[in-house]
């Protein structure tokens, strides 16, 4: 069994289409919140309004922090999505997290983003460009299988 963490970019269906690949594999998925709205507001939810956005920042990103470390601390595998809008520097902050601590690590990116990751990728174990590739890498690992 793989425990597995989906980290990256929140606005297209990449999670769900690695999940649906690998339904038949003994993987297991976590992954950050990906309401964009809890994520950005947990802390001022739970803890009390804040007046200046830093703040109001801090305190989400110091919650979120506690499930993120925990899930990428319990993975196998950390795979990190960096989608084409936005600058995702807190996927780069997972990716270099996961490095640190000795865990494998898969970057899912597009081509035109090769140069601005490099040292994310070199940090890498395998770069994939579509979801199907990861998958397919999930099943190589459990099973020893190439694709078909």
């Amino acid at each position: 069994m793989l425990n597995v963490y989906l980290s990256g970019e929140i606005h297209t269906d990449w999670r769900d289409q690695i999940e649906q690949g690998a339904k038949d594999l003994d993987v297991t998925f976590t992954s950050p919140v990906t309401d964009h709205g809890a994520s950005d507001d947990c802390g001022v939810a739970i803890l009390g309004a804040e007046p200046d956005k830093f703040w109001h920042d801090h305190k989400g990103a110091k919650l979120n922090a506690i499930r993120t470390r925990q899930a990428i601390e319990e993975a196998d595998i950390v795979v990190v999505r960096f989608g084409d809008k936005y600058k995702q520097w807190n996927a780069a902050f997972d990716a270099g997290y996961a490095a640190a601590l000795g865990t494998s690590l898969i970057i899912l990116q597009p081509p035109e983003h090769d140069h601005a990751l490099k040292e994310v990728n070199a940090a890498a174990l395998a770069v994939a460009r579509t979801p199907q590739q990861v998958v397919q890498m999930l099943r190589y690992v459990l099973e020893g299988t190439l694709p078909k």
